[in-house]
């Protein structure tokens, strides 16, 4: 059952509703509020921010003490492509990167409607690019994002796949929002004052807004209609209360059938965007701890799969010395 303090934010996001439905609030409020709210998202103690000036692009270096920094968390904020910003993701990203014990690093993609597809997917593909240009080997770094930035890391993947690149050890996508056709499955009863809240601020825009004169079912604009073959592992945070929950366990079922190792965690009766408040809901701490655990999973299972490549050459090594000795001595 959630907690009380979940109860209190979905009254909160509930009585708001009738307000922003009968108002319709443009987008550039919607971004301003945003950025106001980002007031309240105070970073985790031991910390740190380093700008980084990515070819004109914003981005910095988020630093919680004590990480192993040959090892990077490359993480897309989300906002349905039209909103976020640094600023309002800052302190969920520090939260995540002290529990994964890594460095962030994450970018302030361009955004819709001003910037359509591909601004986004291309500033993502810089962003991965410029770090592995930094040193980073592609098995050490992992992507991440929340809703629409969850959308963006699985479509860099996809991307990077097409390309012929190397792909991330890992992608991890917190409420990632998959299909942006939006078909009408998604509201459903089990959340309807969310899909009433979404709704007031005309989300059904957003996915339009952001693939331009790009088909929604483009496979890099919506990676649930992609073909999901040679992905790296995945993770996939989903609420059954949440309006994109349907669409996330499609795109999960899918990505198995396709032999992509997924590993799924579920939660009850919260909101879309719950890890947001981390500071205040102890489910969204608990989600982040549980995306730790996994990055130590992924990180164990490449010590494991490295250890037994070293284990097959020693015995090849003593294998091929036997038979020289055999070979002098016949």
């Amino acid at each position: 059952m959630p907690s009380t303090q979940h109860l209190l934010l979905k009254q909160l996001l509930t009585a708001a509703t009738p307000a922003l439905a009968s108002s319709r609030p443009r987008l550039a409020h919607v971004r301003l509020a945003a950025e106001f709210g980002s007031l309240l998202q105070f970073m985790p103690w031991n910390v740190f921010l380093e700008d980084v000036d990515l070819d004109g692009l914003a981005a910095e270096w988020i630093r919680p003490a004590h990480t192993d920094e040959s090892r990077v968390l490359l993480y897309l904020h989300g906002g349905g492509y039209v909103l976020g910003s640094l600023n309002t993701h800052r302190g969920l990203i520090g939260s995540l990167a002290q529990r994964c014990g890594l460095p962030a690093f994450t970018i302030d993609y361009r955004k819709a409607p001003e910037y359509p597809f591909p601004a986004a997917l291309e500033d993502a593909l810089v962003a991965y690019r410029w770090l592995r240009a930094k040193g980073y080997p592609a098995e050490n770094i992992l992507v991440a994002g929340d809703s629409a930035g969850g959308g963006l890391a699985l479509a860099l993947t996809l991307a990077l796949r097409e390309a012929g690149e190397a792909l991330p050890a890992a992608v991890m996508g917190l409420s990632p929002w998959t299909d942006l056709v939006l078909p009408e499955k998604v509201l459903r009863d089990v959340c309807k004052q969310e899909t009433q809240l979404l709704e007031a601020l005309q989300i059904r825009n957003w996915g339009t807004h952001y693939a331009g004169n790009t088909p929604l079912t483009h496979p890099l604009v919506s990676p649930g209609q992609a073909e999901l073959r040679g992905l790296p592992p995945l993770l996939i945070q989903l609420s059954d209360a949440e309006v994109l929950c349907d669409d996330g366990l499609s795109f999960v079922e899918k990505a198995r059938r396709a032999g992509v190792p997924v590993t799924l965690q579920s939660y009850q009766g919260l909101v879309h965007w719950w890890h947001l408040f981390w500071r205040v809901l102890p489910e969204a701490r608990q989600a982040l701890d549980d995306a730790a655990g996994f990055v130590r999973g992924v990180w164990a299972a490449q010590a494991a799969a490295a250890d037994a490549v070293r284990r097959a050459g020693q015995r090849v090594g003593r294998n091929t010395a036997a038979s020289a000795r055999l070979r002098a001595h016949g």
